[in-house]
């Protein structure tokens, strides 16, 4: 599986960016999605995931601002990102996590990540 980020780049605050990730091979459609992203000097964290059914879950810091989607026929996750602010500058990276028999058998793949910069 290959996750391919797009859709980074600089924007005022207030604005809007829509990120997108493609995938290859045949395991998008039933594993979960998420965007996470990493800030300069902290640690990478979640953003949002969603389920195979289409569920979805928020960070709080963007709950309310950002909205997750999937096209399953596309093999694309979104990241759809209003409200900008000057905090949400990091690199942000797709996951795709394909779920074993067990936990220990699960494989997380990660995409090579998409800059995001917020000006004040």
């Amino acid at each position: 599986v290959q996750l391919v980020e797009s859709g980074g780049g600089l924007v005022q605050a207030g604005g809007s960016l829509m990120l997108s990730c493609a995938a290859s091979g045949s395991v998008f459609s039933g594993n979960t999605l998420s965007w996470y992203r990493q800030a300069p000097g902290k640690q990478r964290e979640l953003v949002a995931i969603i389920s195979r059914t289409g569920s979805a879950t928020y960070a709080v810091s963007v709950k309310g601002r950002f909205t997750i989607s999937r096209d399953n026929a596309k093999n694309t996750v979104y990241l759809q990102m209003n409200s900008l602010k000057p905090e949400d500058t990091a690199v942000y990276y797709c996951n795709l996590l394909e779920e074993g028999p067990t936990p220990s058998h699960d494989i997380d793949y990660w995409g090579k990540g998409t800059l995001v910069t917020v000006s004040s």
